[in-house]
């Protein structure tokens, strides 16, 4: 059940009514039926695979908080192995035994199954709890109900934000009352959400499936543009999906973590990943690069911690060696910035770090950056992927640009571009302030704010000849 489907608009206000309705102690089991149904609208088997992994990590969590530290770490190590298990055989046996395949020259065996969708923000999302109760950080959760819910909770059981136990659960636990604040605050998340995936993740979608699904037939500049598209098409998408999460959420009386901070405003690419995806960067430095040492330890085994946690962050977004190679030059990006920290050090003290030109060209070039890894992330092989860096960087590959022949007219894209450019100005106010305690200061603007962006997701998004909700990009992952 995709959030911009019909679906979804009937199911969310059903959902609303039962959960304000309903006594207390009949609240949280009736919302886990609702997140099951939310999900196996999907493939309804998968169903029972999330609520195996559920009870895994749920009795495992149990019993480490009831041994001694030997039997804990077998306990945890179990856990490890049953639900990382479960994901490398649905997300990455055939990918494994293809590249083995590939190196000793002969087929291996491969199995056909379908991706189930979301296993890999459930499985993170389960094992967190694991390693935290390990840690001592938190305390085992005993109510299995409450403990299903937060692993499964319909807004954000798809695609994220990757939630830890000790801000949802207890959470789950209060007696929520209906709030007009949230229904308003919440109403306009799920809007603003709604206005970034149909007008403009969709349309710039036309743009880069033209180009990248048929790379040779373009110009060097087409791709340059199409990949400009993509850095907002999967922008505009993922935080879309994040924003109709947290406004459904906030609706019940949630309060959902902020997955996005102004990414692209990023003077670095550290930065970039303090802005991007908070949750998942959250959850690699908490649960991965700090047992391995993080920074406290050599340089030259920082690089390596970094190396590592990009590698899997590489491979945790999909099996393909694009990914992987995708993660591996922002590891690399990573460990230059770190080598050149007593050369940037030395500069800051001829130029201010703050110098509005060096704030600049260090903005544009992380951009320049990210842009030239999301090539590898957006392109189909290896072999596109190598087309496409050979032509952009070839200048007589570079021209002409014809905008008429990657799917959108010029009205639409000059559309689009206006809708862009209103997204940057409202995410440098919201790194301030929120923009939310500006619209909800009157009436009479809150209600203009929704209609204009209601008119807007009718009249400019994306529902050309045979549309179909689109799926949110990291529905794959």
């Amino acid at each position: 059940m995709n959030f911009n489907s019909l679906e979804y608009l009937l199911f969310l206000p059903v959902t609303l009514i039962l959960y304000f309705i309903l006594p207390k102690k009949i609240k949280n089991p009736v919302l886990l039926i609702a997140s099951f149904f939310f999900y196996m609208n999907w493939e309804p088997i998968y169903g029972l695979l999330m609520l195996f992994s559920i009870a895994a990590t749920y009795f495992c969590g149990l019993l480490v908080a009831k041994q001694t530290w030997g039997k804990k770490k077998l306990w945890l190590v179990l856990c490890l192995i049953i639900n990382l298990g479960i994901l490398f055989v649905f997300k990455y046996f055939n990918f494994f035994t293809d590249t083995i395949g590939n190196l000793v020259g002969r087929e291996l065996i491969t199995i056909d199954v379908l991706l189930p969708v979301g296993i890999s923000f459930y499985t993170f999302q389960a094992l967190g709890y694991t390693i935290d109760v390990y840690r001592g950080d938190i305390k085992a959760e005993r109510n299995f109900i409450d403990y299903a819910l937060f692993v499964s909770f319909f807004p954000q059981l798809v695609a994220g934000p990757i939630e830890r136990t000790g801000n949802i659960v207890p959470q789950l636990k209060k007696h929520h009352k209906f709030s007009f604040a949230n229904l308003r605050d919440g109403f306009l998340l799920i809007l603003w959400g709604m206005m970034k995936k149909v007008l403009i993740a969709d349309n710039l979608a036309v743009v880069v499936n033209t180009v990248y699904n048929d790379v040779h037939s373009h110009t060097g500049m087409q791709m340059i543009f199409a990949t400009l598209c993509f850095a907002f098409q999967i922008y505009c998408d993922f935080s879309a999906y994040s924003d109709i999460a947290r406004g459904s959420a906030r609706i019940l009386g949630i309060e959902l973590m902020r997955n996005f901070d102004c990414p692209y405003k990023a003077q670095s690419i550290k930065e970039f990943w303090r802005r991007w995806h908070i949750s998942l960067s959250t959850w690699f430095k908490d649960y991965l690069y700090f047992p391995l040492g993080g920074s406290r330890c050599s340089k030259f085994r920082q690089c390596f911690n970094l190396m590592v946690v990009f590698l899997v962050s590489g491979l945790w977004h999909g099996a393909a060696m694009t990914y992987v190679i995708w993660g591996m030059m922002h590891g690399a990006y990573q460990i230059i910035g770190l080598l050149m920290t007593p050369l940037k050090k030395t500069l800051y003290k001829l130029i201010p770090e703050k110098n509005i030109i060096l704030v600049i060209f260090r903005t544009a070039a992380t951009f320049i950056l990210v842009n030239l890894a999301w090539i590898l992330f957006r392109a189909n092989s290896l072999s596109d992927a190598a087309y496409i860096f050979k032509t952009v960087f070839t200048i007589d590959n570079v021209f002409p640009l014809a905008f008429g022949a990657l799917g959108l007219s010029r009205k639409m894209l000059a559309v689009v571009g206006i809708a862009v450019i209103i997204l940057c100005i409202v995410d440098l106010i919201n790194s301030k302030k929120p923009v939310a305690a500006y619209i909800n200061k009157t009436v009479f603007l809150r209600y203009l704010i929704y209609v204009i962006i209601l008119l807007a997701i009718f009249i400019f998004g994306y529902y050309g000849a045979g549309f179909d909700p689109q799926d949110f990009v990291y529905f794959q992952f």
